[in-house]
């Protein structure tokens, strides 16, 4: 996984990642977090990020959360789609690219680092 190189802006919030070997940009916008609401069943923001602090996430949760972050980003994707995707470093890259875009979604600004 690459993060933070080449095209992506981190001031915008903004991850790069190696998808199916292409470079993609990935954004937790305000649409993809509404997404993950809607996924998750979850009324508000507070609830969303009270989901993921425990750090207990299952597979379903890393796909729900790199498809919105891809969307975010500018990428054409459906739901089935991602299931078929390879992520660059495989499951552990899958799990740290959603933990990346977890944490520009709600660290302090200044702060977006990988957990």
């Amino acid at each position: 996984m690459v993060v933070g190189a080449g095209r992506a802006n981190r001031v915008r919030g903004e991850i790069e990642a190696v998808i199916n070997g292409e470079r993609r940009i990935l954004c937790m916008t305000l649409g993809a977090l509404a997404e993950l609401e809607t996924a998750f069943g979850v009324d508000n923001i507070g609830d969303l990020a009270g989901r993921f602090s425990g750090g207990r996430i299952g597979i379903r949760d890393v796909m729900a959360i790199i498809a919105a972050g891809l969307r975010g980003g500018g990428n054409v994707i459906e739901d089935g789609d991602l299931g078929d995707m390879r992520v660059e470093g495989g499951l552990g890259g899958a799990v740290s690219l959603a933990a990346t875009l977890l944490a520009s979604a709600f660290a302090p600004e200044g702060q977006n680092q990988n957990p």
